[in-house]
């Protein structure tokens, strides 16, 4: 069995436990802390998804998160989202997002967020999928989002 079924089938039987909405998961890169990346459950026949991470800098220098990519889509972007009037619009962070030193940056649901596209798979809730995120003096760093049910604001907001 290979590791990916393992963990999901440790998510699945916490479930049974109530102790999947106590598991956040963190990775670091040099003075970044990435903590809790997710995403939404798709609907069935759904080609764009979102995610949310919460990004620590613990340095004393900034750095930008440049790219995503996942394995469950053609492309990953950096969105921004604001209202206009009485309309809601996304618009694509082509140069990055920056992470001050010292700050947090939280994408969250309307507000900054990835946005995948061209997804290629229904994304099922209490699965894990991988995904990278590149910075530009962190480099490259692997993660994985925590599939969450669609319709959710953040399952950890209240831990």
């Amino acid at each position: 069995m290979n590791m990916r079924v393992l963990r999901n089938l440790l998510i699945l039987s916490c479930i049974g436990f109530g102790a999947v909405s106590a598991w956040a998961h963190e990775f670091k890169a040099g003075d970044l802390e990435i903590v809790h990346p997710w995403a939404r459950a798709t609907l069935k026949g759904s080609d764009v998804a979102d995610g949310f991470v919460k990004i620590i800098n613990h340095g004393s220098t900034p750095d930008k998160l440049i790219a995503v990519s996942v394995e469950f889509a053609k492309a990953g972007q950096i969105h921004t989202m604001k209202m206009d009037g009485d309309v809601m619009k996304m618009q694509e962070l082509t140069e990055g997002l920056e992470i001050p030193a010292g700050a947090t940056v939280e994408l969250k649901p309307k507000s900054l967020h990835l946005m995948f596209v061209g997804v290629n798979q229904e994304l099922l809730p209490d699965t894990m999928m991988d995904g990278e995120l590149t910075f530009e003096k962190a480099g490259k760093v692997k993660i994985e989002f925590m599939i969450e049910p669609a319709g959710t604001g953040h399952s950890m907001d209240n831990m």
